[in-house]
C-alpha cells in the first residue's frame, strides 16, 4: 500500500517532531548554561562565591539628644541600629524593622520618623532626638508623666516609640496642622478629641491593647 502522507510529513520528518527536537535541544542548552554561570569560579573560596559586597565604613557626625557623637559607619546602617549598636541608645526600640509597627519612632528635627527605614547617613546635621531626650534631667516631660498617670502601657516595649510620636501628635495639633481625621482644613483649628488624636497616633501599634489610655494620656496632655 503506498504511503498516504505527503513525503514531506512522513514519520520521522513531520515539522512538529523537528519542532519537538528543536525546542528539547534548546531547553538542555539554556539549563546547561545556568548551571555553568552559577557554578563557583575555580579556586575561588565557598563563601567568597556568595559573599555580599564590601562597603567601606565612613565618618557620620550625629546630634543625638543635643550631643554630638562622632561615628564611623557602613552608608548601609540603619538609623535605628546607629542609635543602639553604635551611639548606645537603647531606649529606642527594634519592632518590626519594616515600619509597621512604630517601635521605633524618633523625632528628626521635630518631625517623628521610624528609624528602621531611614539611614544614619542621611541625617548628618539633623536634630534627633530620641526617648532618652525626652525628659528635662530627672524631671519627666508632661507627656511621660502621663503615661504613667492615665495607665498607657503594658509591657512597655512600645511605649519610647509612643511618647516620641505622641510629642510630635501635640506639636502638629497646636500648630493646627490637618489630619485625615480634620473636619475643615481651611479653618487652621484642630478639636483635641480623641478622633483626631487616634488618626495621628495610629502609625505606632501597642500590641498589649492600651489604645484607650495612650489617647486619655495624649489629650490630657495637648490641653495643658
Amino acid at each position: 500500500m503506498s504511503n498516504p502522507l505527503p513525503p514531506d510529513q512522513t514519520a520521522g520528518n513531520c515539522p512538529d517532531d523537528a519542532l519537538a527536537v528543536s525546542r528539547r535541544g534548546f531547553l538542555q542548552t539554556a539549563v546547561a548554561a545556568a548551571a555553568v554561570v552559577h557554578l563557583p569560579q575555580a579556586g575561588a573560596a565557598p563563601e567568597a562565591a556568595n559573599a555580599a559586597p564590601v562597603i567601606a565604613p565612613r565618618p557620620v557626625t550625629l546630634d543625638i539628644n543635643g550631643k554630638a557623637y562622632a561615628l564611623t559607619l557602613e552608608p548601609r546602617v540603619s538609623l535605628l541600629d546607629a542609635l543602639r549598636e553604635y551611639a548606645g541608645m537603647t531606649g529606642t526600640k527594634k519592632g518590626c524593622d519594616r515600619g509597621q509597627c512604630g517601635a521605633c519612632t524618633v523625632l528628626v528635627n521635630g518631625r517623628r520618623v521610624n528609624a528602621c527605614l531611614t539611614l544614619a547617613v542621611m541625617h548628618e546635621g539633623d536634630r534627633i532626638t530620641t526617648i532618652e531626650g525626652i525628659a528635662q534631667g530627672e524631671q519627666l516631660a508632661p507627656i511621660q508623666a502621663a503615661f504613667i498617670e492615665h495607665d498607657a502601657f503594658q509591657c512597655g516595649y512600645c511605649t519610647p516609640g509612643q511618647i516620641c510620636s505622641a510629642v510630635a501628635c501635640i506639636a502638629e495639633m497646636r500648630a493646627g496642622t490637618a489630619s485625615a481625621a480634620s473636619g475643615d482644613v481651611r479653618e487652621q483649628v484642630v478639636r483635641f478629641d480623641d478622633a483626631e488624636i487616634r488618626e495621628r497616633m495610629s502609625g505606632n501599634l501597642c500590641r498589649c491593647g492600651a489604645y484607650n489610655n495612650i489617647v486619655a494620656a495624649v489629650r490630657a496632655t495637648a490641653k495643658v
